[in-house]
């Protein structure tokens, strides 16, 4: 058997069972139910490791009552809140959202005054303000290799392949939003607010239907039987911080109709699908209050006092996010409401950005049944194993957010630095998922900076984080893991000194070993042995020029590179192939570069590649920009340890960031651009 064809290996078992989570009926003490923003709500009480809310004294001692009563308070019985619901929109019965160390607010009071406290500290003359990075510089010595490569066996890579939808994923069995997709039979395109609908089970595409979506723009989707949930931008809002969500049923793929419009006045962060469970996490940014700026005749005194005063006299209403369905829909209508009850909304650390994060669990049969939960603070990440969600803060300067639908690739959180200080330590909540339901079940921090979701992986019960400096750490990145210890996740493992005054570029992760990427002038390429998490250990450290942004493993004796290095003509993209047999000794057999003012789209966003283990194929697609943008797809035949490549020219201008290379179970692929679908030749 050659090496080539041992790249057929299997997916190693698939992961845990979801953790069984224990939900009590949560009910006041006189058994009234407790409203949405109808004021104070019998408080709950549980141990708080990591926050430092601003609650007043008499709320702390009203806690410690009520916990000596045993009383737990929620939604009432109907899961609607004392406000009433809108239209179309049913919250589900109550759970104990918050099962660990993170603390509900006592009342929609308590709540309003931790915002309050903590708007007061983030806002200045010039309105709500901004920070920076300072970096610490330690000098040492690079782990040394010795012991590892001494190991009589190393770890070993994973294949990895696209979803059952096509969509090139992080984790398997949990799938992402894509501008395509399809179940092997009927294949769906999304172009900003228009669906397309195809039939590929003949020998050329067939399109069957054009349907104009409703009030959405950057449209992606995900698919769960004939049921096809688009989420995006809410494109009546004039500053792209809502989020629209629409359902479309697809039983007659050459009659597709929108069932269902569910409206949020927040950003999406994150939405992901556990089979027919679709979850969102939304970001609300601070209030957009008139604050006033120094000028003449106003001193920055002045100004700063006036704006404190707005920050003084905002509402609940004016933190939390809100919600409505049905096609009139207006989120800042009259008839929305709360996302969230304030007794849903935890209180976090301080450090944390300013702002609400929601998570929010539906079926796809069921898409105004909503569960939902917030914390009083703003986490720009979010990671999915198959039964656990991840939320994190950077520990680097907070981001604003970009409007888009969902951030593709290896961002969840795009554009400029925004407002709130940064600590340098990145905290971390762990929330278990059952169904749509997510309950928190422990928190913890670790010092240094977490790029993206892709610096993130779960495995037996154990996260894994990359994370790079800040200035509570040396100039060096580090691989960490943490072990869930009662409510808390413990630091149980860590590996210093991987790329001193360099950035982390990527980072690919399987169940014994990390693959990770520094760059400053050179790519050193880290292997990383997890085989016990509580000593990870340095493997092999690999240097070339340039850099992949994004790997992608061909199973356990090859691993492909996409970034960016120098050819002959210039600085641009590259394709490298790597041997992963032993991971104490990765080489790069063979690269492929493309000349100057190139890019590799999949170094962005992932879904721009597409592996084809049984054609030992790479499709990736290459956008070049001379005269003008032109998109190719780079056909890459691994054989002999070489890759064999060839282009096709498919696209020109802003079209070439929506190319997807689709794989079908009968081993076709379909082609899809701006002027539709086709078969692609391999």
């Amino acid at each position: 058997m050659s090496d080539l064809e041992r790249l057929w290996d299997d997916y190693s078992p698939g992961p845990a069972p979801t953790h069984e989570i224990l939900a009590a009926a949560r009910t006041s003490a006189d058994g009234s139910p407790a409203g949405r923003s109808a004021g104070p709500a019998a408080p709950l009480v549980r141990r708080r490791l990591l926050t430092r809310p601003a609650l007043v004294a008499a709320s702390i001692t009203a806690l410690v009552g009520s916990f000596a009563a045993g009383t737990l308070v929620g939604g009432s019985d109907d899961g609607s809140g004392a406000g009433g619901t809108p239209p179309g929109i049913e919250a589900l019965p109550s759970h104990v959202a918050f099962a660990a160390d993170l603390e509900p607010a006592a009342s929609c009071e308590d709540l309003l005054a931790s915002y309050v406290q903590r708007g007061l500290d983030a806002v200045g003359p010039w309105g709500w303000t901004g920070g920076g990075v300072a970096y610490a510089a330690e000098t040492g010595d690079m782990a040394q290799l010795d012991g590892a490569r001494a190991k009589a066996a190393s770890p070993r890579m994973e294949r990895q392949v696209s979803s059952e939808t096509g969509t090139n994923v992080q984790e398997s069995g949990v799938d992402e939003p894509d501008t395509v997709k399809t179940d092997g039979e009927v294949l769906v395109t999304l172009r900003d607010n228009v669906l397309r609908t195809y039939d590929v089970t003949g020998s050329a595409t067939q399109r069957l239907a054009t349907l104009r979506l409703p009030g959405i723009s950057d449209a992606e989707a995900m698919l769960a039987g004939d049921t096809l949930v688009v989420v995006g931008t809410d494109a009546a809002v004039a500053d792209r911080t809502g989020t629209r969500v629409l359902t479309v049923s697809l039983a007659d793929p050459a009659d597709p109709e929108v069932r269902e419009q569910v409206r949020y006045s927040a950003a999406l962060v994150s939405a992901r699908q556990h089979g027919s469970t679709v979850r969102l996490v939304l970001a609300t940014d601070p209030p957009d209050l008139d604050f006033v700026e120094p000028r003449r005749g106003r001193s920055e005194a002045a100004a700063q006092r006036h704006n404190r005063e707005l920050v003084e006299a905002t509402t609940i209403d004016d933190w939390l996010p809100t919600v409505t369905s049905g096609a009139g829909a207006d989120p800042g209508g009259k008839d929305a409401e709360q996302l969230v009850d304030c007794a849903d909304v935890a209180l976090v650390p301080d450090e944390l950005g300013l702002g609400t994060t929601s998570v929010v669990g539906f079926d796809v049969t069921a898409p105004t049944r909503l569960d939902a939960i917030g914390l009083a603070g703003l986490t720009e990440i979010a990671y999915s194993s198959a039964d656990h969600l991840y939320l994190a803060s950077s520990g680097g300067p907070e981001r604003a957010r970009a409007g888009r639908a969902v951030c593709a690739g290896r961002c969840e959180a795009d554009g400029a630095v925004l407002r709130g200080g940064t600590s340098g330590t990145s905290y971390l909540f762990d929330f278990a998922l059952d169904g749509v339901q997510a309950t928190h079940v422990a928190s913890g921090e670790v010092e240094g900076s977490i790029a993206d979701r892709w610096s993130m992986d779960e495995a037996d019960d154990v996260l894994r984080v990359a994370v790079g400096p800040t200035q509570e750490t040396a100039d060096v990145n580090a691989v960490v893991t943490l072990r869930r210890e009662g409510t808390e996740l413990v630091e149980h493992g860590r590996l210093d000194g991987l790329g001193r005054g360099e950035e982390i570029k990527s980072v690919r992760w399987s169940d014994d070993l990390a693959m990770v990427v520094t760059f400053r002038q050179v790519d050193p390429l880290y292997s990383v042995d997890l085989s016990d998490p509580a000593r990870p250990r340095l493997l092999s450290v690999l240097k070339i020029p340039g850099f992949s942004s994004y790997l992608h493993p061909l199973g356990e004796h090859r691993m492909l590179g996409v970034g960016e290095g120098r050819s002959e003509d210039g600085w641009g993209a590259q394709v490298g192939l790597f041997d992963v047999t032993d991971t104490a000794r990765v080489r790069r057999l063979d690269v492929v570069g493309y000349g100057r003012n190139s890019a590799a789209l999949a170094g962005t966003d992932p879904r721009a590649l597409t592996w084809l283990p049984q054609h030992r194929t790479v499709l990736t697609v290459i956008s070049e920009h001379r005269l003008r943008r032109v998109g190719y797809v780079a056909v890459l035949r691994v054989r002999d340890g070489r890759l064999e490549e060839r282009r096709v020219k498919v696209e020109h201008g802003s079209d070439v960031d929506l190319v997807r290379t689709v794989p079908l179970p009968d081993g076709r692929v379909v082609l899809v651009t701006g002027e539709g679908a086709r078969f692609f030749a391999l």
